[in-house]
């Protein structure tokens, strides 16, 4: 683990992205509320939060610091969700990591609620992916 106790506390924010591929059919569906589990959206939200806030139990050599806030927001496509993670704190370290992380759960919860209409004869997963997750803002000390 990297030293970072000679490091000054300050404002840090992350915010990471990613995207699922549906259905057209999918994303309708959740527009409309017609998920058999729920709304993915908020149970992602929720579950991102979680996954920001256990990211050190999850990548073993993150540091534990101090969460100040984690927010997910999504924008909807015709055939894809963008999940837009933001994790703000007061620490010695970046949250990059957890952005990263809480993007990614909210894109797998997202699978796992829909797999069933995603689903083709066979059992598979044709149209389904997610992609491009990555850091898109990191903002240190303001």
């Amino acid at each position: 683990m990297i030293d970072v106790s000679g490091k000054e506390t300050v404002a840090r924010k992350a915010v990471a992205t990613g995207v699922i591929r549906l259905k057209a059919s999918t994303v309708d569906a959740i527009r409309k509320g017609e998920i058999k589990k729920g709304d993915p959206l908020t149970v992602g939200e929720i579950a991102a939060i979680l996954a920001v806030k256990n990211t050190p139990e999850l990548i073993p050599l993150c540091h534990n610091i101090p969460i100040g806030k984690a927010h997910v927001e999504y924008t909807l496509g015709e055939t894809s969700i963008e999940a837009r993670c933001t994790v703000t704190t007061n620490a010695r370290t970046g949250v990059e990591m957890e952005a990263l992380t809480g993007v990614t759960m909210a894109l797998l919860n997202i699978w796992d609620m829909t797999k069933y209409l995603e689903k083709d004869e066979e059992g598979q997963y044709p149209d389904t992916a997610i992609a491009d997750i990555r850091v898109i803002e990191k903002v240190k000390g303001k």
